[in-house]
């Protein structure tokens, strides 16, 4: 089976007519509402492999019509559209089973790309029926996790995928990206809610420690033991455990984890019962957990067994769009718990911020803006309040000016040894040997993600599509996802 009919439910004329354009042109017939109302009657008369369902519309809320249209139809795609792309729209969306979220103004060639997606899956093997809606939490995790540009958009939606269920998840990104907030949304938005939720960084503790800490301990196993203790597992039990920095858990102990995953069960320290345990472990780590297991420093056995849903957090620098909302989050935040009376940034003190690194991530800007907070003589943060992030970007810039420098005089040194008055197309050449490695980097950098990609080199993706078969260019499992 492939998509064949299309459903385009919103009460923007504009959205309608775009839309039916574009999947017209891909072979689809497509069938247009302007409401839930007429939606509903459409879905009587006809049936459709796929739907695109506006959040807002005046009669009915997009979230409802897709638990309706779900609970008749449920090998249905549906993909969710929004023009405030806010993380409850998207983790709600697809906890209730959507297929895809999107958010307006939306590019049509990631659009283009999911339709793709769903036509294969739909060849392939269809789409379960989706697990059944879950009230929305309003836990404080979800509050501190500020962000509405694409990069957290994706974290969105993964998030939404993995709370129906109890996946192992494995969450990545770099120290400070906020990888414990994501896995206490994971807890929060599952149906484990109500459980404990357990947190243990496998880093802070010693190694000939974490044992006891992870299993418990029997009275007497060992010297000091004067009675039994309980391990985060137990102490987890019916909820989430989550491990931090698991890359650094010593291989014995990665042995006993996979020994708990496979066998659903853990032993005390000094024990020789088996305690059965029903607990849903997300992990986090900053390591590349590949390269971990290749030195042989990981188990591969339980990396795969963890590695079931990756989900990637992008590093600040990746996310610029949404640093002045997080300023604005850290200044009320500030405000509160040092009664300073900060309103907002200056545009200059915002510039600098935008433009730094941040190698420490969300952790760094936090500690930022509450050290500028506390110091700042007036009710509005400015540019002299952040001297250490101006010094910074201007080694920035400096760095810029070096790696300019470097390609001059690379390209002077190869220039010399040719006779360029024989050469007529220079310039062709040069950017041909520059673009190469490019796109390469970039898609090393997005694991292939080739919309994301295009997004950060500034080009169309059909245009990235062709420059990765023209040049060759090893685009890795994940290419086109």
């Amino acid at each position: 089976m492939s998509l064949k009919r299309v459903l385009v439910v919103d009460d923007e004329e504009s959205i309608r007519w775009v839309l039916s354009k574009a999947l017209t042109r891909q072979g689809l017939h497509v069938d247009v509402a302007d409401c839930g109302t007429s939606a509903r009657e459409l879905l009587k008369k006809h049936r459709y492999d796929l739907a695109m369902i506006d959040i807002k519309m005046p009669d009915i809320s997009g979230l409802d019509l897709l638990d309706e249209v779900l609970s008749v139809h449920p090998s249905l795609f549906v993909i969710m559209m929004t023009a405030e792309s806010s993380m409850q729209n998207a983790v709600e969306a697809m906890k209730r089973g959507a297929y895809d979220y999107i958010t307006k103004p939306f590019d049509l060639d990631a659009l283009e790309a999911i339709i793709l997606k769903a036509q294969k899956n739909s060849i392939s093997n269809g789409l379960t029926s989706p697990a059944p809606p879950q009230k929305p939490t309003n836990s404080s995790s979800e509050r501190s996790i500020i962000g509405n540009s694409h990069p957290m958009q994706e974290v969105y939606k993964l998030l939404g995928k993995v709370s129906t269920s109890d996946i192992t998840v494995l969450i990545t990104g770099e120290s400070g990206t906020g990888k414990e907030l994501i896995a206490r949304a994971v807890h929060h938005n599952s149906k484990r809610t109500s459980m404990p939720f357990i947190a243990l960084n496998c880093a802070a503790i010693p190694h000939e420690l974490l044992e006891s800490e992870l299993f418990g301990f029997e009275k007497g196993s060992f010297t000091g033991a004067n009675e039994r203790k309980i391990g985060k597992f137990e102490q987890a039990n019916g909820g989430t455990i989550f491990l931090d920095e698991i890359g650094d858990m010593p291989l014995d102990l990665q042995t006993k984890l996979l020994r708990v995953l496979q066998e659903k069960e853990i032993t005390r320290t000094g024990g020789n019962q088996p305690i059965p345990i029903n607990v849903r472990i997300v992990a986090a780590t900053n390591k590349i957990l590949e390269k971990c297991v290749a030195d042989k420093s990981f188990r591969e056995d339980l990396y795969y067994r963890l590695n079931v849903l990756p989900l990637e957090l992008p590093p600040l620098r990746d996310r610029t769009e949404d640093i002045s909302l997080l300023v604005d989050f850290f200044i009320q935040k500030a405000n509160s718990e040092f009664n300073s009376e900060i309103s907002h940034c200056s545009d200059k003190a915002m510039e600098i911020l935008v433009n730094h690194r941040w190698p420490g991530n969300i952790r760094e800007l936090e500690n930022t803006i509450q050290r500028a907070c506390l110091l700042s003589q007036g009710n509005t943060l400015r540019a002299s309040d952040f001297p250490h992030l101006e010094q910074n970007n201007d080694k920035e810039t400096s760095e810029d000016c070096a790696l300019e420098a470097l390609i001059e005089n690379k390209l002077r040194s190869s220039l010399a040894q040719r006779d360029i008055v024989e050469i007529n197309d220079l310039y062709e050449m040069v950017l041909h040997q520059m673009e190469r490695p490019l796109i390469q980097i970039i898609l090393d950098k997005t694991r292939g993600n080739q919309v994301r990609a295009a997004e950060v080199l500034g080009i169309n993706r059909n245009t990235l599509r062709k420059k990765i078969q023209l040049l060759g260019i090893v685009t890795g499992k994940n290419s086109g996802h």
